[in-house]
């Protein structure tokens, strides 16, 4: 009995030790992560803020040692957001909607395609960003021999696609089936079940994932630079090369000009800012919508 207990005090106190051994790991494991992202937040605002002015948003992108800001730069990424992410929700939550009410329930090849489907949204979700830009530049820029943002805009709703898909489709299994048999119970077709009741339950995580995906997008360098390449000038017609912030930080940044660089830093903060911002709204809304 005695050899017993010991034995039985013994696992005890291995089970404690490892238990804190785990946890001070992964505390530690934490602070690393914010103590990066502290540093990270503190250079961009320390080399940023100071260069914060009017000029930033109501002039161009400069020449070398003249006055100017990014207002093409700031303009030409709203745009290219903007397309992208109107052509994302739409496939997206097309997409997520499919997966989540239809998918599964269509026999054996209706689950097999779905599987698909999934896979390929996961393949999406995890390509290289540079790979997206090259393969919209085969398909879009240089068949029509020149960089445009119609092409920027493809590659970009490229990459936030697969993020509005999972999305959707997550938030909609979370749906409770009693919305769904309460709606045909009075008569609705699934269709309509889905458009006047799922959705409009779902607002919320459908409004976090279109955050989500224009947090991924918004920063994006490398697609732009094969597809969109790049303005000084202020422009908004899609069949032009257009500006954007991701390209002026890329190219301000390397430059050997001091002013030059204080806008690359700007450029960057105010990019930080709005992902940042992005992603504490699409948590909170996150939160709200959870099932309680």
């Amino acid at each position: 009995m005695r050899v017993l207990d010991r034995h039985t005090l013994d696992r005890h106190m291995r089970r404690k030790l490892t238990n804190a051994l785990f946890v001070a790991l992964t505390t530690a494991a934490t602070g690393i992560a914010i103590i990066a992202l502290l540093l990270i937040l503190y250079s961009l605002v320390m080399n940023g803020f100071g260069g914060l002015n009017a000029h930033v948003f109501t002039m161009d992108q400069p020449p070398p040692e003249m006055p100017g800001g990014l207002r093409n730069a700031i303009l030409g990424s709203l745009e290219l957001c903007s397309i992208a992410m109107a052509l994302a929700l739409v496939i997206g939550i097309l997409a997520g909607t499919w997966l989540a009410e239809y998918g599964d329930g269509q026999g054996l090849g209706g689950k097999r395609l779905a599987g698909v489907v999934r896979f390929l949204n996961d393949v999406l979700l995890s390509a290289p960003s540079i790979l997206i830009g090259l393969f919209v530049y085969e398909l879009l820029v240089r068949p029509f021999q020149g960089f445009s943002a119609a092409a920027g805009a493809v590659a970009l709703a490229f990459l936030a696609t697969p993020v509005v898909t999972r999305t959707t489709e997550d938030i909609l299994r979370l749906q409770s089936n009693q919305l769904r048999e309460a709606g045909m119970a009075l008569g609705a077709g699934k269709g309509l079940v889905i458009r006047a009741i799922i959705w409009r339950a779902s607002k919320s995580g459908l409004m976090t994932g279109a955050l989500l995906g224009f947090a991924r997008i918004s920063g994006e360098t490398a697609p732009l630079l094969f597809t969109a390449l790049g303005n000084p000038n202020l422009s908004f017609k899609l069949t032009e090369p257009i500006g954007s912030l991701p390209g002026a930080i890329f190219q301000f940044a390397l430059s050997a000009y001091d002013d030059w660089q204080s806008l690359a830093w700007v450029g960057a903060l105010l990019i930080a800012a709005t992902v940042l911002t992005a992603n504490i709204i699409g948590r909170a809304l996150a939160r709200g919508s959870a099932p309680k």
